[in-house]
């Protein structure tokens, strides 16, 4: 600031009324500060602003994982609807559950200036993560389910009810009864594991044990390649999209064809799911959106020092050609 003054010919106190806003400046030596800070590329230093005015101007993102879709798509609705509102995003991943690698990442991200903490929980990780958490930093929770337990407030998909949709749209289909090929779960099973499950229960058909796989499409093939040899099985809800084209290729493999002998409906909607022949019939998430509510609980949080305790995002299910009636026997 002292570098843009003397360039401008201004005292210090001007430079920073300028940049504050807080004081009216004349235009003339408004005009002449800008010019200087553009002509020395002047950045002024969020932490000492920090340091000063008591406002801290970031947000803390623990996950762990950035590369999958949906931590991906999260990421980025936190970060849009935390820039617009002034935030910088500092982002730090966890990956395994031990206590000192928790607890070294908290203190990594604790140890900037960070206003809040977002953590996006989709697995076992990042539920350990939110139970070691100090009170005294505002945090919430961007999830895949909504718990009535939750220590933090949070925002969620409700991917339960949508599984239950699509579920019951593959039995109105004819199917006998549907399979489920389960990605992993935060704690207990997934939110689409029960609602698959409960469908089939409340419509009194035959509930198939559920087979559990991890996230990539080759995880899909490798189960469908068990799936294949079950002449029974004739619809399949997969945990999400990458599943399913794993489970396709095994299908297409033994000569099974999608939807005419086995139907299939994914989750997420990634975008290479209405481009896929036949294109996936999917549920549809809206992770970005999930972000953006759970920056709004957040800042809501920091801004009164309470928020909801929940607030969700509804998905959808998009058909398309990958489901249709059984086989006729």
């Amino acid at each position: 600031m002292a570098d843009v003054a003397r360039f401008a010919g201004v005292s210090v106190p001007t430079v920073s009324r300028v940049l504050t806003g807080s004081v009216p400046v004349s235009e003339a030596k408004r005009d002449r500060v800008l010019a200087a800070i553009k002509e020395l590329a002047f950045h002024p230093n969020a932490a000492a602003r920090a340091l000063v005015s008591g406002r801290r101007s970031m947000i803390g993102i623990i996950a762990p994982n950035t590369t999958r879709y949906g931590y991906a798509r999260t990421l980025q609705g936190v970060e849009e609807a935390a820039r617009a509102a002034g935030y910088v995003v500092v982002i730090v991943v966890v990956e395994s559950e031990d206590p000192d690698e928790i607890q070294a990442a908290i203190s990594l991200l604790l140890g900037q200036a960070v206003a809040g903490v977002v953590v996006i929980e989709f697995d076992p990780v990042a539920v350990a993560v939110a139970k070691a958490l100090p009170t005294v930093i505002p945090a919430v929770v961007a999830g895949s389910a909504r718990k009535r337990n939750s220590p933090l407030p949070r925002a969620y998909v409700h991917d339960q009810a949508l599984a239950a949709e699509a579920t019951r749209y593959l039995l109105g289909l004819g199917h006998r009864t549907v399979h489920h090929l389960a990605i992993p779960a935060a704690t207990g099973r997934t939110g689409r594991a029960m609602g698959w499950r409960a469908t089939l229960v409340a419509a009194g058909v035959p509930v198939p044990d559920q087979v559990d796989a991890a996230y990539d499409p080759s995880s899909g093939y490798e189960a469908g390649r068990v799936l294949v040899q079950d002449p029974e099985v004739t619809a399949v809800l997969c945990g999400n999209d990458e599943l399913a084209i794993g489970l396709m290729r095994a299908l297409s493999e033994a000569d099974r064809s999608v939807p005419g002998d086995v139907s299939v409906v994914g989750f997420d909607d990634q975008s290479f799911a209405a481009m896929w022949v036949p294109s996936l019939t999917t549920v549809a998430q809206d992770f970005d959106e999930l972000g953006r509510a759970a920056f709004g609980l957040l800042e809501t949080r920091i801004r009164t020092g309470r928020s909801p305790r929940t607030s969700s995002v509804s998905p959808r299910l998009v058909i398309r050609e990958s489901t249709a009636p059984p086989p006729k026997r």
